[in-house]
């Protein structure tokens, strides 16, 4: 591919990636908390229900517990998907993968075959929140009005000028 060709690509890329990134991870949110409001449509539900009962010592009733998880997780997609109150919806993201994660170390059993190698699907299903971590932190990069630059001359000069801004703080 010409050099030419390649720059606008990747401009094409770094202009566009993060927006994408935050509109996928939107669907993906708002898909999985809408299927939690069907009992049995989750492939996991039996065990995020035990999870949240036993990180919440059981305050919040067993009934309202699907609902809470199902509304949590649409309140991501839909501040994902709008960027909208995008601090708020990270936090709320980080609370959601604290609780995801939580079955890692409190039902291992069920999240490893073989332990920690060979993941059972549930734990296939939560191994995959590792990407969704990643790519939190990217978004939450951005919410200050950050952005990828495609050009490394460009970045190199943004790079120095945020360090002597950090500097002089």
């Amino acid at each position: 591919m010409d050099s030419k060709k390649d720059k606008k690509i990747t401009l094409w890329m770094a202009n566009n990636g993060i927006g994408l990134l935050r509109v996928s991870l939107g669907i993906i949110f708002l898909w999985f908390g809408f299927i939690k409001y069907f009992a049995g449509q989750s492939p996991i539900e039996d065990l995020a229900m035990r999870t949240i009962r036993t990180l919440n010592f059981n305050i919040l009733p067993g009934g309202s517990l699907p609902i809470f998880l199902a509304t949590l997780e649409c309140l991501i997609g839909i501040g994902l998907l709008t960027g909208k109150f995008l601090r708020l919806t990270l936090l709320l993201l980080l609370i959601q993968l604290v609780g995801a994660f939580a079955p890692v170390f409190l039902f291992p059993t069920e999240v490893f075959k073989i332990f920690p190698i060979v993941p059972t699907l549930a734990g296939q299903y939560i191994i995959k929140d590792i990407l969704i971590i990643s790519t939190g932190l990217v978004i939450g990069s951005t919410v200050r009005g950050g952005k990828l630059i495609a050009d490394p001359a460009i970045a190199e000069r943004a790079k120095r000028i945020e360090q002597a801004k950090m500097d002089e703080e």
